[in-house]
This record gives structure tokens, C-alpha cells and sequence, in this order.
């Protein structure tokens, strides 16, 4: 049996370990509530670069360290040094993008579980995830126009993409904080729970994503942001391809034995 290789951040400010199939990777700043500062955004590519090479993952989920925050934004007092000068800006807007790109293009699925406040970064860290569940104590905002921030295109696209160009427009204009229940029934998050439940329902997904077939959820997950961009641009060869990949996949005919046999299927991402 091959050995799971160890994952080592390179900053103690974010945590990243594997349980099974799960890739837990944890921003670790509370005395900052989790604000997200340049060594957590540096941290976050090789990561998912290493959850990408290793087949026992199924799912990588990113939290907050405490109770207190997911995230709460960036860490302004970076601020001066990184985004007072244009060149600085340009840096940390590249590098943050390229930490938000690698969760949204992660072949892998991503979970967001969110506790405390979501804020600024947080939530675009959370929106790049392909799902989001949270404690019944969760706030989010985008602070944005009370800073007098640019905000980057890509972040706004997964926005308007989950919730629409109107409530986007909402929470962006106003800035406004809204707590866990009107998140999701804008869509900005999928599942609440109270706090004490959290972890039962993240261990839910893991479980789900544990059983089901990788190649199938990856295929789906590949399509439906095919499915998210302009159609002159959707590349309808590769959505074919995946499909096809998936019937003549290994795990297919596990899925159709296991369903004839009445039993659980035991898929191997092959």
C-alpha cells in the first residue's frame, strides 16, 4: 500500500494536514481573526498543487483556526508595505489571485466551512470553493467600498456566477454585513447549521465525497464552469471527453456491479 505523503505548509500561519481523503488546509491568524496575510496567500497554490498529485484525496476543505472567523479579510497591517505603492499593488493583487485561481481550478473538490466572520477575502476565498457551509454564528460582508479597494474582476465574476448580478450588486454597493440565514437564502452558502453541529455536518461531505465516484464529481465539476463561461468559449470536446472518460473508467463498471449486487461501490478514481 502506498504511503500518503505528508503535507508542510510553509508558514505556521496556515495549518494543512490529510485525514484519509481529506486534505485539511486551516488559515491559522486568530489573535487577526484569521485575516489572510502575505505567507497565508503564498501558502495556499503548492498545496493544492501536492492534493492534485496525490490520489487518496477526495476533498480539500479550508476553515479558520478558532470560533471566532473563516477568514475577517486581509491583513491590513500589511497594508503600507504591500499596496501603498503601485508596483506593490500589482504584486499582492497577482499573488492573491494566483491563491483564489488555484481553489477554483483545483481538480480536486474544495468545502469552505465557515465559522465566525466571513469578510473581504474570506468570502472570496469561500466563493473560489465549490461548496460553502457554515455555523448559524457566521457573518459575511465585502468591505470593499468602505476601503476604497479596487476589486479584482475574477472575484466579482464568482460572485455574480453563485448569486446572481443583482444581489451581487447589493452586497457590494452597500458593503453591508448579513448573518448565516440570509446567506444562504441568497445562495451564498448552501447548508447552516448551529455552531455545535458543524462538525457533524462537515464530516457529512467527507463521508459523501469519500464514497462517490472522483472521476464522475470531477468531470461534473469540470463542466459546469465550462458551463459558467460565454458559449462562443464553451469547449464542448472536453465536456464530451470527460463523460466519455467516466464510462469507460474502471470505477463505471464497479458502480454497475456493485448496483447489481446490491452492495456499496468501492471506486479508485481509475
Amino acid at each position: 500500500m502506498t504511503q500518503q505523503p505528508a503535507y508542510t505548509s510553509p508558514t505556521e500561519r496556515v495549518q494543512a494536514w490529510a485525514e484519509g481523503p481529506t486534505l485539511h488546509i486551516r488559515f491559522n491568524n486568530p489573535e487577526r481573526h484569521n485575516a489572510l496575510s502575505v505567507d497565508m496567500w503564498q501558502a495556499v497554490p503548492p498545496l493544492l498543487r501536492q492534493a492534485e498529485q496525490d490520489e487518496a484525496i477526495r476533498l480539500v476543505v479550508f476553515s479558520g483556526a478558532g470560533d471566532k472567523a473563516f477568514v475577517s479579510g486581509a491583513d491590513i497591517s500589511q497594508f503600507e508595505d504591500m499596496r501603498a505603492a503601485r508596483e506593490a499593488v500589482r504584486q499582492y493583487e497577482a499573488m492573491a489571485e494566483e491563491a483564489l485561481m488555484a481553489i477554483y481550478h483545483c481538480a480536486r473538490p474544495t468545502l469552505a466551512c465557515i465559522r465566525g466572520y466571513c469578510i473581504g477575502g474570506g468570502v472570496n476565498v469561500a466563493i473560489s470553493c465549490d461548496l460553502r457551509i457554515a455555523s448559524d454564528d457566521a457573518t459575511f460582508a465585502i468591505p470593499a467600498a468602505r476601503l476604497g479597494l479596487g476589486y479584482r474582476l475574477s472575484a466579482l465574476k464568482n460572485l455574480v456566477d453563485l448569486v446572481g448580478v443583482g444581489t451581487a450588486k447589493d452586497l457590494f454597493f452597500t458593503a453591508r454585513r448579513i448573518a448565516a440565514a440570509e446567506a444562504k437564502s441568497l445562495g451564498l452558502i448552501t447548508r447552516v447549521c448551529p455552531g455545535d453541529e458543524l462538525d457533524a455536518l462537515l464530516k457529512e461531505y467527507i463521508d459523501a465525497l469519500a464514497q462517490n465516484a472522483p472521476l464522475t464529481v470531477y468531470a461534473g465539476k469540470r463542466i459546469m464552469q465550462e458551463i459558467l463561461e460565454p458559449d462562443a468559449d464553451l469547449d464542448r470536446d472536453l465536456c464530451q471527453g470527460l463523460i466519455r472518460a467516466c464510462f469507460e473508467s474502471e470505477d463505471y463498471a464497479e458502480g454497475r456491479r456493485a448496483f447489481m449486487e446490491k452492495r456499496k461501490p468501492q471506486f479508485r478514481g481509475k
